[in-house]
Order: C-alpha cells, then sequence, then structure tokens
C-alpha cells in the first residue's frame, strides 16, 4: 500500500495513517511577529466563544494573529483618546493640578478605569 499519494482533481496530498487516507492539510506558516496584547486576546476569547465560523475561518486562513495584533492596536489607540476626551471634558487641566491636586489625582484615577470599560466593552460586542 502507498504511504502517500496526490489527488490532482481535488488538489490534496493525502498520507496513510493507519488504515485511512487523510488530507495532508497544514496551517499557513504565521509570519507575524507583532503581539497580540491583552485587547486582542480577549477580542480572540470572544471569537472563540460566540463567533465560532469567524473565528475558525481566520484561523485557517492564517490572518487570525494579523487580526488580533490589528485589534489590540485600535483598541489602545481608542483607550487613549478617550482618556483624553473625558479629562478635556471635565475639566481636568494643569491649572486644577497646580491649584488642588488631590482632586486632580482622584480625577485622573477615575478616568482610565472608566475608559478602559469602555473599550472592554466595545471589543466584546465587536
Amino acid at each position: 500500500m502507498k504511504r502517500q499519494f496526490a489527488d490532482e482533481k481535488e488538489g490534496f496530498n493525502y498520507i496513510l495513517q493507519r488504515d485511512y487516507y487523510l488530507p495532508d492539510l497544514a496551517l499557513p506558516k504565521d509570519t507575524e511577529t507583532r503581539a497580540i496584547g491583552f485587547y486582542g486576546e480577549r477580542h480572540g476569547h470572544y471569537l472563540k466563544k460566540h463567533r465560532k465560523a469567524v473565528y475558525m475561518e481566520l484561523l485557517t486562513s492564517g490572518k487570525l494573529h494579523a487580526y488580533l495584533a490589528d485589534i489590540d492596536e485600535q483598541a489602545r489607540e481608542r483607550l487613549e483618546l478617550l482618556v483624553k476626551q473625558l479629562a478635556e471634558k471635565e475639566g481636568v487641566t494643569e491649572k486644577l493640578k497646580a491649584e488642588n491636586q488631590m482632586e486632580w489625582i482622584s480625577k485622573m484615577n477615575n478616568i482610565p478605569n472608566r475608559a478602559m470599560k469602555i473599550v472592554n466593552n466595545e471589543i466584546t460586542n465587536c
């Protein structure tokens, strides 16, 4: 019995595994070197749990890593923008910092937490 053969009609190579010929499939080499990051990981878990078809399509096409790295980058940019906008909207300025440091610290600790909640909600509800 042959250990391996090619089917030109379907374009697959087959390998003998015990008594069965199985397609010799391999995922594309992932050449992406960017880190996925926190938000990319969260979105990946969301896709895996709630959007299985999209997750599998990205995984088998070899685009999952790049997609999640892009999501992480966009989320971090969105977080920075939200922090700036919320600080501006609430009047958290250098003037407030000079006049009342405790109030400035209180507001500056609160703003990133709210911005993070907004971004987390957006990431898991794409």
